[in-house]
């Protein structure tokens, strides 16, 4: 269950100065990003050390004769090695005519909810112009700190240079220099870790997405160039959206895990939800919530990860023409072969499937609820169990289905594809009209899908359980292509009612490239779409 919340969802605010940036711009220059307010007031460039051969000295220059603001410099890393102990950061800074001040900074950060610890050296700042010097920042880093962001900043006019940045693990009675220390304790309450946790996970989709985009716009230009052959670009492109795909797996698995871990420190009673003079409380779901009638009760929704605040939002935001549904889905998979399924080579209820995914659903008409356009991405997992001790083997360009010399326990074959549904769907769900206004909810009646998909293999697995001569358990897995086709595509249909439907679907594309007999996929089971 650990990858279901794949289709679920740099630098944050500042704290006291650094924390008005409402609108500015960023720059990235080797692996610092370079922050300053709109328009453009400063110029940043770095050069080499040459005293250091891993070391660059950077610069920060005020271009206008007159500045409100500032420009910083930050870099962002886990805070995973440094939890519950005290972090030191040094660094060299030379100043010239800087009429304002400037400093070192460093932050501790709960994602973008909470700032933990921090300081910018602004009660003890560096003015006018000064030769290479020493500066030192130390914050505590508490265990619920998720992320750790240092630099240097220029308030006002002037010029700064920065180098020799060093982190370092000190005692933890070396006192801290930052007003907003990370020893003095900040409670975070239940609701604003889960959606601090449910934003981390759509950041983390949403940057894979955007860094994919820039990598395939890169090869699409080399390959207008000609400095690399359109099959050439394809092929990179592919491999480049596998890593990808896999990032999100392995990067958003780690937040569901803290999740669910989160949830149960909630029920175990270890974590407090909000003030209850400020609320009236949070109220956990799964599915719809038939009493959430409490205006201003917290409503965290499990199965759709998402979190209201109010019957009023449940309405306003599930009765937009664009809502988001979470979906999971799972049942029998085979093959169909000359046409039919019946006398399968592959056994029918433990050749399975399993699918789960993030849908847009947007409403056709402004004010009709009928026509529905769904689509999204999802990763499908298809399974096939041969019979009678049987296994795929790839001979050349022929994928065969041969007879195990030893009794097999399990032979299943595995294919992983990452998928962009589209479907129309009907909807008749009737709206419903309260104090004179329309709301046009989905999902709380019959509903039917027409679409079909397309996308991408990830990867082919086969495992063979069976016992050695001498009796031994063996588990043998086996990755490669198989022979099957990268690119597929098929047909989808479902029929429900609210939020669970029966879904069948059937791969147009054949499994394997050249095989002499085509053998295409299809999958029948239960579909649930959460809102």
């Amino acid at each position: 269950m650990q990858k279901i919340i794949l289709i679920t969802m740099m630098i944050v605010a500042l704290a006291t100065k650094l924390s008005a940036q409402e609108s500015g711009s960023y720059k990235k220059v080797l692996d610092w990003t370079y922050w300053q307010h709109d328009p453009v007031k400063y110029e940043m460039s770095f050069e080499k050390n040459p005293e250091s051969t891993d070391q660059n000295i950077f610069t920060i220059k005020s271009v206008q004769s007159k500045i409100k603001g500032f420009g910083s410099l930050t870099k962002t890393i886990k805070s995973n090695l440094y939890q519950d102990k005290t972090l030191k950061m040094t660094a060299y800074v030379k100043t010239e005519n800087v009429n304002s001040w400037a400093g070192l900074w460093m932050r501790v950060d709960y994602y973008s909810a909470r700032v933990l610890a921090f300081d910018n050296m602004q009660n003890r700042p560096i003015k006018g112009s000064t030769n290479w010097t020493k500066y030192e920042v130390v914050l505590f880093v508490p265990k619920d700190a998720t992320s750790i962001s240092y630099g240097v900043l220029l308030d006002g006019t002037g010029q700064i240079w920065f180098k020799d940045v060093k982190l370092e693990v000190v005692e933890n009675t070396v006192p801290e220099t930052g007003e907003n220390k990370g020893r003095d304790p900040k409670e975070i309450s239940f609701e604003v870790r889960a959606k601090a946790i449910a934003d981390q996970i759509t950041k983390i989709t949403d940057d894979e997405k955007k860094a994919l985009k820039i990598e395939v716009d890169s090869l699409d230009n080399q390959v207008s160039k000609g400095i690399i052959s359109k099959e050439k670009g394809e092929e990179l492109k592919l491999n480049r959206a596998k890593v990808r795909a896999a990032a999100i797996e392995t990067n958003v698995a780690i937040e569901e895990n803290k999740l669910s871990q989160l949830v149960q420190d909630r029920v175990d009673g270890k974590i407090e939800t909000e003030n209850t003079n400020k609320n009236k409380g949070a109220k956990i779901v799964i599915g719809d919530c038939n009493d959430c009638d409490k205006e201003d009760q917290t409503i965290i929704n499990l199965t759709s990860m998402k979190v209201y605040h109010g019957q009023k939002d449940v309405d306003k935001r599930q009765s937009k023409r664009t809502t988001t549904q979470f979906v999971f889905a799972f049942g029998v998979n085979n093959l169909v072969t000359d046409g039919q399924v019946a006398h399968s080579d592959f056994k029918y209820l433990p050749s399975h499937f399993y699918e789960w995914g993030i849908t847009g659903n947007t409403r056709i008409l402004k004010d009709d609820n009928l026509l529905h356009f769904k689509y999204g991405m999802s990763l499908m997992y298809n399974n096939l169990r041969a019979t009678d001790d049987r296994y795929f083997e790839k001979n050349g360009a022929q994928t065969d289905l041969v007879t195990s010399p030893v009794h097999l326990d399990e032979s299943r074959f595995r294919n992983v594809y990452v998928m962009v549904p589209l479907h129309l769907e009907f909807d008749f769900t009737k709206k419903e009209v309260r104090d004179g206004v329309n709301y046009f909810k989905s999902h709380k009646s019959a509903r039917i899908g027409i679409g079909g998909y397309a996308g991408f293999r990830v990867k082919s697995k086969q495992i063979l359980c069976f016992d050695d001569e001498v009796g031994n358990d063996v588990k043998q897995k086996t990755k490669g292509n198989f022979n099957v086709n990268d690119f597929n595509y098929g047909l989808s249909t479902y029929v429900g009612y609210k939020s669970a439907s029966l879904y069948l679907k059937y791969d147009l594309q054949p499994l394997f490239e050249k095989n002499n007999v085509d053998q295409n996929n299809i999958s029948l089971g239960l579909r649930f779409d959460f809102n």
